[in-house]
């Protein structure tokens, strides 16, 4: 029997008992009001948050994955995270996996009873080949989801590190965690809906565990994402201005050495900085593990 009352995302919040009563302007006012927790909830758990990120650093050094599995707004938060990982930071996306309860028809259609299925989260980590340094982040408000906790379980039988975002204290997907971050942004605007404030919680910490882990192995110089995919116009034009802001050449300049490097943004950068032919700016960086930084500091 699932008691509901014990968990703070459950809780009727005392600032909305008249919703149905508020103007448009005083529901967005008081949603509005109700976010600025979201903050301060996670700048309680960043030390946690920074373990999470040296775990998934060192699983991508060494050949591993970061994996995040969810049901519901969870499991699409998850999706989401990782499904911008390749444009942002050049990787395949094999690196960062993101998994859904129900799997991608559940990114569209509602599918509630998939997270009911301790054994589906098992055999879905299964499929995709779980080994031992991969990291798995089970995201859930309630931090109760069985198929989440049937995958924080199969992932402990392998050896790899496990987490969990979860958004109540003392629950049973971080009693099944090494590593339980517990985001507590108080109860919901509408009872229940874990959408809001829950949903905008973990979304943060998702943005950061990705983010720092990918800037942790070289995947930005300064603050600029050097390893960007010119995949479309867009991305083409941004890679031009990373490369004028890293480096101060004009624009002309920054696309001639773009197209010299093939399109590579870092190694291009690394050319110019270090005065390298592409070769040698190639070397160079794969021998710094992709830091640009590093890579110019080595000229000699």
């Amino acid at each position: 029997m699932i008691d509901l009352s014990k968990m703070t995302t459950e809780t009727r919040n005392p600032n909305t008992m008249n919703l149905d009563e508020m103007s448009s302007l005083e529901i967005i006012t008081v949603m509005n009001e109700e976010d600025a927790n979201v903050p301060k909830a996670i700048k309680n758990v960043l030390p946690k948050i920074a373990q999470a990120v040296d775990w998934v650093k060192e699983a991508f050094l060494s050949g591993g994955r970061l994996i995040y599995m969810g049901a519901g707004t969870s499991g699409r938060l998850g999706v989401l995270d990782a499904s911008e990982c390749p444009p942002t930071f050049g990787v395949s996306p094999d690196m960062v996996v993101g998994i859904i309860a129900g799997g991608d028809t559940a990114l569209r259609n509602a599918a509630e009873g998939a997270e009911d299925d301790y054994a589906q989260g098992q055999e879905d980590l299964m499929d995709i080949g779980l080994k031992e340094n991969d990291v798995v982040v089970g995201i859930a408000a309630s931090g109760r989801t069985p198929y989440v906790i049937g995958g924080l379980d199969y992932a402990k039988s392998i050896g790899s590190h496990r987490i969990s975002v979860v958004c109540n204290l003392n629950s049973e997907m971080a009693a099944a965690s090494e590593l339980a971050i517990e985001v507590i942004p108080g109860p919901e605007v509408l009872t229940g809906s874990t959408r809001l404030k829950a949903g905008t919680a973990q979304k943060l910490v998702l943005n950061m565990i990705s983010t720092a882990a990918m800037v942790g192995i070289g995947k930005a110089y300064e603050n600029l994402m050097v390893d960007v995919v010119p995949s479309n116009k867009k991305l083409d034009v941004r890679a031009e201005k990373i490369v004028m802001e890293a480096t101060g050449v004009n624009k002309d300049e920054a696309r001639k050495y773009i197209d010299e490097a093939s399109g590579n943004v870092k190694t291009a950068i690394v050319m110019i900085l270090a005065g390298y032919s592409f070769e040698e700016a190639s070397k160079k960086l794969k021998e710094c593990n992709g830091h640009v930084r590093i890579a110019i500091k080595k000229i000699n």
